[in-house]
């Protein structure tokens, strides 16, 4: 680790493995910190990338990212995330205030004790 110092400070990685998602401009989107088993860390690197596609504009991109990862059993504990950030992606897209409406709905059935569904509660009608 030392002789990866310079490194460490630019991006602010406290820990091993750091794994940095960052866009072309070289902006960090997503942050992976800590050994995670296979199937996690592909969900992980996923997400990072629909919050990249999000955070460019291209919300068609990073809503189908989330919903891939939303959909999928092996995503495990960034499905509850990607189902949010795949309601708030429809919206921002598409302008239709019903996509956050549906979003709150789907957590009554799914993922219903996480902090997202929490977080996506204020939007049920």
């Amino acid at each position: 680790m030392k002789e990866q110092g310079e490194a460490f400070e630019r991006f602010g990685a406290q820990w091993t493995p750091t794994i940095l998602i960052l866009d072309p401009s070289g902006v960090e989107r997503h942050r992976i910190e800590g050994f995670l088993p296979a199937p996690d860390f592909l969900a992980q690197l996923k997400l990072g990338l629909a919050h990249e596609a999000r955070l460019l504009g291209d919300f068609a991109k990073a809503e189908r990212l989330y919903r891939e990862l939303a959909d999928n059993p092996a995503a495990g504990d960034v499905a509850p995330e990607a189902l949010y950030w795949a309601g708030v992606s429809k919206y921002k897209g598409t302008g239709e205030a019903g996509a956050l409406g549906e979003t709150a709905q789907a957590f009554k059935s799914r993922f219903t004790d996480s902090a997202w569904a929490k977080k996506a509660s204020v939007w049920a009608a």
